[in-house]
């Protein structure tokens, strides 16, 4: 998963017309290190539909408090620089709720894309 570490970075990956779903994270949260160990095999699962890049909270400044990321990790989808849907809330989240949430950006994504074809 690539790290976006710069407020320019960040909205260079948003801007990609491709699905892209931001994972905010620092390396201080417990709950973002409870995720790591799953993570690459997500990646990898969702790897034809969608791009993950995670986000360093400390490292990109003030993106985190113009995305309105209130706790971490969470989890938002774009496209084309806008924002599709999002998971995000101070809950430790599992596997399942994270796919959940892959699938329903997955959705989003195609609807739109259906919807622009038209």
């Amino acid at each position: 998963m690539q790290t976006i570490n710069t407020s320019e970075s960040f909205h260079a990956a948003i801007a990609s017309a491709e699905l892209t779903i931001a994972v905010f994270k620092a390396d201080w949260c417990v709950d973002c290190k409870f995720i790591d160990p799953f993570m690459p095999e997500v990646e990898q699962q969702y790897s034809d539909r969608l791009r993950l890049v995670e986000v360093d909270v400390e490292g990109v400044g003030d993106v985190s408090q113009q995305q309105n990321i209130m706790g971490i990790p969470s989890f938002v989808a774009y496209a084309n620089g806008k924002e599709l849907i999002r998971f995000v809330n101070k809950a430790r989240k599992s596997r399942q709720e994270i796919e959940q949430f892959l699938d329903r950006a997955v959705e989003v994504y195609g609807a739109l894309n259906a919807q622009a074809a038209e």
